[in-house]
């Protein structure tokens, strides 16, 4: 069992600002990770997922703010970001 770290903190830009925190990563899982955003274009809707991704998602945007969380799932891939070509 590999445990990466116990807590994971994250931050991205793009189209906004992003904060991101993970807890208990193991392999390609997390026991639980959200998400905090200020996106430069608004929306608003709710989200809710159970089943194929994870045990429990559920995102919230409201304007230009969002929130979102997940339980048991797969973790964000922060590595698919790192090409500047993309």
């Amino acid at each position: 069992m590999k445990i990466d770290k116990l807590v994971k903190f994250s931050y991205r830009e793009d189209f906004g600002h992003t904060w991101y925190v993970q807890v208990l990563n193991i392999r390609k899982r997390s026991l639980f990770q959200a998400s905090v955003s200020w996106s430069d274009y608004g929306m608003a809707y709710l989200q809710i997922t159970m089943g194929s991704n994870g045990l429990l998602g559920c995102m919230l945007c409201l304007g230009k703010f969002g929130i979102d969380f997940d339980i048991l799932s797969r973790t964000y891939n922060f590595d698919y970001y790192k090409n500047e070509d993309i």
